[in-house]
């Protein structure tokens, strides 16, 4: 199957294409401006299995919208098409061999006969799923979605058997007993859901101070992925974000690729068990993982005794045993014990096979890497596109961070950053066409592009002033990134009545919310002592906390006085029945 993805390599200085760049090595295939067709989805990771047989592998390709199986021990691939525009993400395997395939843009689970090839099952689950697992038990597939809801599928096919919205913003389930553990996604918290679908607890990571940034703190954020451990429990590979002051000078976020060099870093944090009593859970951070940018995918051996994780912003893959990474957070901030292996492409999943070897997704060139051993091409066209590629890649080599880091999955990661001498300021979403709402920053302060590559990019992140044909490409990949899939409300009636509210002269909402892009692109005095920028409302439901200075955990608390009161928007004379509908129209939007 076509995808209609092409890539044409252009030399960085090429005839036709000038992007004079200081420091461009233009014989390094990594510095070539490509080009695809259609800019590839952001990086998600987490999209390989190896099946219970322990040799066959199976790995769904984000890019090209289709899954491959490969025989590890003969080395055959055998391709599964899927629709256009799918987008498939986690997937696992059920007792009858089955695997099931979450669809990250389809709103969809594909079911597939791995024996056959072949998809046998489709069927609609969320507007956006994430995590997927079977439970044993009930031989039934828990889908976590990023919308908050938890469905609950029968594996031999039908529709939804239970249907919850614990939490928003979930990402991945771990079955234990009768009971889930399911993580959030931008702020690593672990929800305990009971047999009955009620949650037992919420579980958050330790702050984490750090030797490096003059003893800075951290705070746990984005948890990638979430892999069961043997005995219960998981492991969860997550970022921490600085949450002391963030110094506005050139590099000032990195000082070097180590541990505790950046604003953002790496680390892996147990999970206990869901039956364990929260109250006996350690207080402990896990040490900080070095020199791994974006570790969006993790896995362990069924004993559950070694992991990997794989950096996607790197060409690394690294491994450590589970007991020598709790021991490092006892003794060290930052973890000596780990084993970095270099890889042929960039890398998006690990799994281990029934060896023990450690087997790695490539997205680009498509391929599966067993790490010391062969590598396995996959057949398909390059997805290589520089725009995709300066979003998802540290600009310099000591730094760690890239633009994904912060704006993981082209959206962001739910910190409010304290930057000196700025203030507080809310990591802004990217999604559904931020270049169009210039100019950029909840200041307003940076014109276009150029203005935010110049600050963010060049000065604060250590990167290459980019070339006008860089400019144009990291621009095209930002507007391709869809705005955040808000799912369909629960009570269409209550919607109806908030967008009258609205639109309410009185109320005024759209006075500064209005057109396209629901906003009318100009600073406003909201009540909080600043003229602030008029974010737009798209995709407003999945970006909490709210405000530029994070006031709001909910948008229901946005109304509250503390917020801003009414001097931005008047719902002084609302009912707090009218507000629960106003909030419901904000979640479609």
């Amino acid at each position: 199957m076509s995808t209609g993805v092409f890539s044409s390599a252009l030399t960085a200085c090429g005839p036709g294409d000038p992007d004079p760049v200081a420091g461009v090595n233009v014989d390094d295939p990594d510095q070539q401006i490509t080009v695809t067709e259609v800019p590839p989805p952001a990086i998600s990771g987490g999209t390989l299995i190896v099946a219970s047989d322990g040799h066959t592998a199976v790995a769904a390709d984000a890019d090209r919208d289709r899954v491959w199986i490969v025989d590890l021990q003969s080395g055959e691939p055998a391709e599964v098409p899927l629709e256009r525009g799918d987008e498939p993400g986690r997937l696992v395997e059920d007792a009858s061999g089955r695997v099931h395939v979450a669809l990250r843009r389809a709103g969809a689970v594909v079911t597939l006969d791995v024996e056959a090839r072949s998809v046998i099952a489709r069927r609609e689950v969320c507007r956006a799923p994430r995590g997927v697992a079977y439970d044993a038990s009930l031989d039934a597939i828990h889908v976590a979605c990023a919308g908050g809801e938890l469905v609950t599928l029968p594996a031999s096919g039908g529709p939804a058997v239970r249907k919850l919205r614990p939490a928003p913003d979930l990402r991945d389930v771990v079955v234990e007993g009768d009971r889930l553990l399911v993580s959030r996604f931008r702020s690593a918290e672990t929800l305990v859901v009971g047999p009955d679908g009620a949650v037992l607890s919420r579980r958050t990571l330790p702050v984490f101070y750090s030797n490096g940034f003059a003893n800075s703190e951290y705070a746990p954020s984005v948890a990638w992925r979430m892999a069961p451990l043997a005995g219960g429990g998981a492991l969860m590979v997550h970022q921490r974000s600085m949450s002391s002051k963030v110094t506005l000078s050139p590099g000032g976020y990195y000082q070097s690729a180590d541990c505790d060099g950046n604003i953002v870093h790496a680390a892996v944090s147990r999970i206990d068990p869901a039956d364990v009593p929260d109250t006996s859970i350690p207080s402990l951070p896990a040490a900080a993982i070095p020199n791994v940018s974006l570790p969006v995918d993790i896995a362990v051996t069924p004993d559950g005794a070694r992991m990997a994780i794989v950096a996607a912003g790197r060409r690394t893959v690294v491994s450590a045993t589970v007991d020598n990474l709790e021991r490092d957070a006892e003794t060290a901030s930052c973890s000596p014990e780990v084993t970095a292996n270099v890889l042929s492409g960039q890398p998006v999943a690990v799994a281990f096979d029934g060896r023990g070897e450690i087997v790695v997704q490539l997205r680009e060139p498509a391929a599966l890497e067993v790490v010391g051993g062969r590598t396995i091409a996959l057949p398909g066209e390059s997805v290589k596109d520089t725009g995709h590629d300066m979003f998802h890649r540290p600009p310099n080599a000591v730094s760690a961070v890239a633009c994904a880091s912060c704006h993981p999955e082209g959206h962001e990661d739910g910190r409010t950053w304290d930057f000196d001498p700025v203030g507080l300021r809310r990591t802004q979403a990217l999604g559904g066409g931020i270049l169009k709402t210039a100019p950029l920053h909840w200041s307003g302060d940076l014109q276009d592009l150029a203005g935010l590559m110049g600050e963010v990019f060049v000065s604060r992140m250590g990167g290459q002033q980019p070339g006008a044909r860089r400019l144009d490409l990291m621009a095209r990949y930002l507007d391709s990134l869809p705005a955040f899939p808000a799912s369909p409300p629960e009570d269409d009636a209550a919607v109806a009545r908030g967008e009258v509210l609205f639109h309410d002269k009185k109320v005024a909402c759209a006075d500064c919310h209005g057109g396209l892009m629901l906003t009318n692109n100009r600073n406003e005095d909201v009540g909080k002592g600043e003229r602030l920028q008029v974010p737009s409302l798209l995709g407003i439901a999945g970006r909490a906390p709210f405000m530029h200075d994070g006031c709001a955990a909910t948008l229901r608390d946005r109304f509250d006085p503390l917020c801003g009161g009414d001097k931005h928007g008047d719902v002084s004379g609302l009912t707090s029945a009218q507000l629960d509908d106003l909030v419901a129209y904000l979640e479609t939007l």
